[in-house]
């Protein structure tokens, strides 16, 4: 691959340094508010999972000082460390925002170094929003440039991409000029990895702590005069040349001038975002249909090799592989209609009820197909088949349906957890973030 030309990095370095934070849409904070309490709600559901515990001990053997909170927790930990534990908290359940040209979950990339970094400041929840949305904004172009092919090698791109990501919202925070955040991009992009082998495993929530970490110590370090190269992006093995990405120029047209919050599809099945067409199509079917479950023979889901990569798990054995098998969660989907955080127990995945329906699945490749498109044939006991076609990253509801379904799955995750009064109050204080002056009043409400 030849050295690019075109100043990827420059460019976008420039858009951070250089956005003004009043010229972004009113809408897009609107979204970006719903994005941190969908964000806040699953860490605050994953808290417990035994990947934070480990995470915790390990914070606590080396120590430092008390910067950042731990969300659920009770204690602040380094804004290092804070933004590991809560990163890696917010994916441990795979119930995180996905974004189609982030090739991944943008947000548990963003939010955990972002919310450390702003409470440790004590800046503002306008600036939070709007370093988020830049954030945002530099994961999408770059995923939009690196393209399929970044993430067909076998590339986690919510990790690799999500510390670009990560250390663009950072260094718009700490304010760092262009010059700065070409090499907080440069500290970041080296940085940069994550293997899809990992999945079904602690190591894959890991990457999104990692990367969040990453982008913190990137802007800290570039803050205080830490270089890097200048053309991470594009230059001879750099990001794009080393990690299979295309570099596709178009992607930089649309820095400042459109926005993704959007375009953000949250998941409201607690499982990969790979399983989330199938288990709709199939939902759509029995329902529409009126099907009796017994009366099903067989079930045919076809998808893409993405799709297949990340949830194709045939035989899963534990809770956490659960959410990365399609067999599973089209027939639990079908069985339980329940398909939140109570679908992923070891015990679920094992039921023999379970198992015995998941013979009747099977799962191929379409080539046709892309991203995480899928199309689900039904077949039943008098001969008649059904078949129904979803993808979940275009069939995004509007915003005034977001924020009721948004506002639903927080008090379904929080309440148990923080109990119904905090969880009003937090969420009153969430979709007035944008008007806080100090995030640790945030914070520290968490906390009390």
């Amino acid at each position: 691959m030849q050295e690019k030309t075109v100043q990827f990095t420059r460019t976008i370095a420039g858009f951070v340094a250089a956005t003004d934070a009043a010229e972004i849409p009113y809408a897009a904070y609107e979204h970006a508010k719903i994005a941190f309490m969908d964000w806040f709600a699953v860490t605050i559901a994953g808290k417990d999972d035994p990947l934070v515990d480990k995470l915790i001990r390990y914070a606590e053997l080396m120590g430092g000082n008390e910067q950042a909170t731990i969300l659920g927790h009770g204690i602040r930990k380094t804004v290092s460390q804070a933004a590991l534990i809560n990163g890696s908290a917010s994916h441990a359940l795979d119930y995180d925002d996905t974004l189609r040209t982030f090739l991944g979950h943008p947000s548990v990339t963003l939010f955990p170094g972002l919310l450390a970094l702003a409470e440790w400041r004590e800046a503002s929840g306008k600036d939070l929003l709007s370093a988020y949305l830049i954030g945002l904004k530099v994961g999408a172009v770059v995923g939009a440039a690196a393209g399929l092919e970044h993430y067909k090698a076998g590339w986690h791109a919510t990790s690799t991409i999500g510390y670009l990501a990560s250390a663009g919202g950072c260094a718009r925070l700490l304010g760092l000029d262009e010059q700065q955040t070409i090499h907080c991009l440069g500290i970041a992009g080296t940085q940069a990895s994550g293997l899809k082998r990992v999945f079904g495993s602690m190591c894959k929530p890991f990457h999104a702590g990692r990367c969040s970490q990453g982008g913190v110590m990137a802007a800290l370090l570039a803050r205080e005069g830490f270089t890097s190269a200048e053309d991470i992006l594009e230059g001879s093995h750099g990001f794009f040349h080393v990690l299979r990405g295309t570099g596709n120029e178009k992607a930089l047209a649309s820095l400042g001038k459109s926005w993704e919050a959007e375009n953000l599809a949250q998941k409201y099945h607690a499982s990969c975002h790979a399983t989330h067409s199938p288990i709709e199509a199939a939902l759509e079917i029995v329902h529409n249909q009126g099907i009796d479950p017994g009366h099903i023979t067989s079930i045919e889901v076809r998808s893409s090799q993405i799709s297949l990569d990340a949830a194709g798990k045939l035989a899963p054995n534990t809770g956490l592989e659960g959410k990365f098998s399609i067999p599973y969660c089209v027939s639990n989907a079908i069985l339980r209609g329940a398909t939140g955080m109570q679908a992923f127990t070891d015990g679920k995945v094992g039921d023999p009820a379970v198992r015995e329906f998941m013979n009747k699945v099977t799962v191929s490749l379409d080539e046709s197909m892309e991203a995480l498109e899928a199309k689900v044939t039904v077949r039943t006991d008098d001969g008649k088949t059904y078949s129904a076609f979803s993808d979940i990253l275009e069939q995004i509801p509007a915003l005034e349906t977001k924020k009721v379904k948004i506002a639903d799955k927080y008090a379904d995750l929080c309440g148990p957890v923080l109990g119904d009064e905090k969880t009003k109050d937090i969420a009153e204080t969430i979709l007035a973030l944008d008007e806080l002056a100090n995030v640790r009043d945030l914070t520290e409400r968490i906390t009390e």
